[in-house]
């Protein structure tokens, strides 16, 4: 009894103990605890400082139980190297085997697909789609680029094309460009991510007829060599498993033509697109450069390197990858490794 009294008087002694270094401490605790004091009082500092000490304590007890989970322990059968039998041959002292280097994890989904930021100085909002991503640019009313992943599942048709443009509803009035802008232009409303691409869904349908979407094509590009590339694409998303792609308006240094009633709309002078393939043997990648005109060629005579797509754009496609993989698959520019017969004069 006398012991729990004595244990008792010693609680409350340090209890008076420390309301009296609270009070001479008690401003300085406070702006170090982040208590407001007028606000909270001296009942949320002492809160803190339960908190704290709790905190600490159970980081000790952790720390104690790792060292002593850590050592052997030492018992009779320990105290004495173990002897070898006497018929036992003499073996050699083996080395550890080094560990096998992991291979670096590859990224997915929206990690891998979308691009570096744009350089500085450039529009940039990032729009994301039930079926695809995009970068918008308040400047140009157009995409800096559109991204998307095509692959079996997507390319279930379960919806028709519905052919209804419409006002991107995250923009406002003076920002959205309407099908208005497009009318009587001399230029095609031409899909980016196309709607052949998002059959899958209505609501992937219906979003990529957004305005976001489009840009000014050419009548004859947007029906005959664009279109071409993008059923190209489906052929490579059956057949692999499955495909990144990024494509979208390309700017040289000069005056652009405009076009719009209501919205003062940059028309491109050509287009881009990659295409990055994660599967087997290895990866593989292709970048394809059009011209915003009339013409009528092989996909071959579009071709180029990743690495040159970005230089003529500025751009830096697919950061995310290893660095060696991203080395290797974009310097590379093989039309025949995609099935696409090289044309003669190339």
């Amino acid at each position: 009894m006398a012991k729990r009294s004595k244990n008792k008087a010693s609680g409350v002694i340090w209890l008076v103990a420390l309301l009296c270094i609270v009070c001479l401490l008690y401003e300085p605790l406070a702006r170090r605890m982040g208590v407001d004091t007028e606000k909270e009082g001296i009942t949320a500092l002492l809160g803190k400082l339960s908190e704290r000490a709790a905190q600490r304590a159970d980081s000790l007890l952790a720390d104690t139980l790792a060292v002593q989970s850590a050592q052997p322990a030492v018992g009779k059968e320990q105290t004495e190297a173990p002897k070898a039998p006497a018929t036992a041959p003499s073996t050699p002292r083996k080395t550890p085997a080094a560990k096998a280097v992991q291979p670096a994890k590859m990224p997915t989904g929206e990690t891998l697909l979308r691009p570096a930021p744009m350089k500085k100085g450039t529009p940039e909002r990032i729009l994301r789609r039930r079926g695809y991503i995009t970068s918008y640019n308040s400047y140009t009313k157009l995409p800096n680029w559109v991204a998307w992943e095509l692959n079996r599942e997507k390319l279930v048709e379960r919806e028709s094309r519905t052919d209804k443009f419409l006002s991107d509803p995250d923009l406002s009035p003076a920002e959205a460009v309407t099908t208005d802008d497009y009318k009587r232009s001399g230029w095609d409303r031409g899909h980016m991510c196309p709607a052949g691409d998002n059959r899958w869904h209505w609501r992937a349908m219906q979003e990529s007829f957004y305005m976001t979407n489009i840009c000014p094509q050419n009548h004859n590009l947007n029906r005959g060599d664009w279109k071409e590339l993008e059923e190209a694409c489906r052929a490579w998303a059956q057949c692999e498993e499955g495909i990144y792609i990024v494509c979208g308006p390309v700017f040289y240094n000069q005056k652009h033509r405009t076009i719009g009633r209501d919205h003062v709309v940059t028309v491109p002078e050509a287009f881009f697109k990659v295409v990055l393939c994660l599967g087997e043997p290895r990866p593989k990648a292709i970048g394809f450069i059009f011209k915003n005109a009339s013409g009528n060629h092989p996909l071959d005579k579009y071709v180029n390197s990743v690495d040159e797509v970005e230089r003529i754009t500025g751009i830096d496609f697919f950061p995310a990858l290893p660095d060696e993989v991203e080395r290797e698959v974009e310097a590379r520019r093989d039309p025949a490794q995609w099935g696409l017969t090289v044309s003669k004069g190339r």
